[in-house]
């Protein structure tokens, strides 16, 4: 028996599953009837077999269409996507997505809705498939769903915004912020308006979705404490690489340990970190992602790939596709369930600041005591020659203390008269 599916969107993620399901499987259990586009008449840049598949540009054509059993929706976005997603499941049929703001912003409605569906047992159940949408072709999503029944998990971190690691890699070498954005953009690796990419709120979406998977509770993208890398330059880097790390956009998501029993609250943040360089998650280069899992059976394991791109992501919403068709996709999107996690964002952890000062006499005495005031121990002070006394900068690294002290205690550096600027302050793995 052949499934038929119905495709929303044809872009470069859409072209891709195109032409891996229609030209490399060529599989007599799936084939792609129609797709939904906007302008049926736009030049793409794969070959549509008109003969097997109709364009259209009512998505109901789909929705509305009996003979098809499956929708998979690469069009991206939470308002369109999000209505067509919705009536396809009320329908009962199937979904595969790559849309991970849409999962983000909606997601135990997703998941009370394929409940609701999937409680009338005299109709066929419906599966919602989302591998692509966090990290590209790397299988993490099936990975936690199904590899970690019988564990535990501690904590998952990830480089997952290729387009910020590509940036920061630049400036590892060398290169200004606003250089390496245009050469991203230029490369179409960062959109016009990168706010997405460069503010962290692509990695929040992801590990939001992360977190529901290796801890079974729900937290709402907008607690999650999110600092993206628009305040980075390369003074962090000479730092980074005198300490022996470099600098990674980190999504984390982590039950917080006082005694190294990682039973207390789930915290769950984005933000630049300072990473060892024999760390997991310091070998991922260029525009790669990488995950990392810690649990109580395994230990630490990596998983690294590409994040983006036409194949990879395409083969991810591919594998989701072949899985509903045989009827190996879990029957629950989400398995883990759990109201028992309390959630504390305010996580703990030693952090790095930067502070960019006009030279004086007294400053590192009055930092500590305002640092003191705070119940911030500081653990070490780096600083580089100074060659302009007008403009300098210092690092203070500190001991593990809460986040809220330590923003407060930037806020309070910020305000002293030798202060430049706002201290940059990030998060560290100091205990690898």
């Amino acid at each position: 028996m052949t499934t038929c599916i119905g495709m929303i969107g044809a872009g470069t993620v859409g072209g891709g599953v195109y032409e891996i399901i229609m030209n490399r499987l060529k599989s007599s259990s799936a084939t792609i009837t129609k797709i939904c586009v906007r302008d049926a008449n736009k030049p793409r840049d794969f070959q549509i077999d008109s003969s097997i598949t109709q364009v259209v540009t009512d998505v109901s054509s789909i929705l509305n269409d009996d003979s098809i059993d499956l929708v998979v929706e690469v069009a991206g976005g939470t308002t369109f996507a999000k209505d067509a997603v919705f009536a396809a499941l009320k329908g009962g049929k199937s979904v595969v997505t790559a849309n991970k703001a849409l999962i983000a912003e909606y997601l135990d409605e997703i998941v009370k809705l394929v409940d609701e569906v999937n409680a009338d047992k005299s109709k066929k159940a419906v599966k919602f498939g989302y591998e692509a949408s966090v990290c590209g072709g790397i299988p993490i999503i099936h990975t936690l769903q199904s590899a970690y029944k019988g564990d535990i998990i501690n904590e998952v971190s990830g480089i997952c915004n290729g387009t910020t690691n590509f940036m920061l890699g630049k400036m590892e070498d060398g290169a200004d912020y606003d250089d390496v954005l245009k050469e991203a953009q230029d490369l179409g690796f960062a959109e016009a308006d990168p706010t997405a990419d460069v503010a962290g709120h692509d990695v929040r979406a992801k590990i939001a979705i992360l977190a529901k998977l290796a801890f079974g509770i729900t937290v709402p993208i907008d607690t999650i404490p999110c600092i993206g890398i628009t305040e980075i330059s390369v003074v962090d880097f000479a730092y980074a690489k005198s300490m022996g790390c470099t600098i990674k956009l980190v999504g984390t998501a982590v039950r917080q340990s006082e005694f190294g029993e990682h039973d207390g609250a789930l915290s769950v943040y984005v933000s630049p970190k300072l990473v060892p360089l024999n760390h997991l998650l310091a070998s991922a280069t260029g525009c790669g992602n990488a995950v990392a899992v810690d649990s109580s059976n395994l230990g630490t394991a990596s998983f690294s790939g590409p994040g983006a791109g036409r194949y990879a992501t395409a083969n991810s919403v591919v594998a989701d596709t072949m899985r509903v068709v045989n009827d190996t996709c879990p029957s629950s999107p989400f398995p883990m369930l759990s109201s028992r996690i309390d959630i504390d964002n305010d996580f703990v952890s030693a952090f790095y600041i930067r502070i960019s000062f006009q030279d004086g006499l007294g400053i590192i005495r009055s930092v500590g005591d305002l640092a003191e005031s705070q119940g911030v121990s500081i653990h070490s002070i780096l600083q580089q020659p100074i060659t302009d006394r007008m403009a300098a900068d210092t690092v203070v690294t500190t001991e593990a203390c809460k986040y809220s002290q330590v923003k407060a205690l930037c806020e309070l550096i910020e305000k002293e008269d030798f202060a430049l600027s706002a201290p940059v302050f990030f998060p560290m793995i100091s205990d690898y």
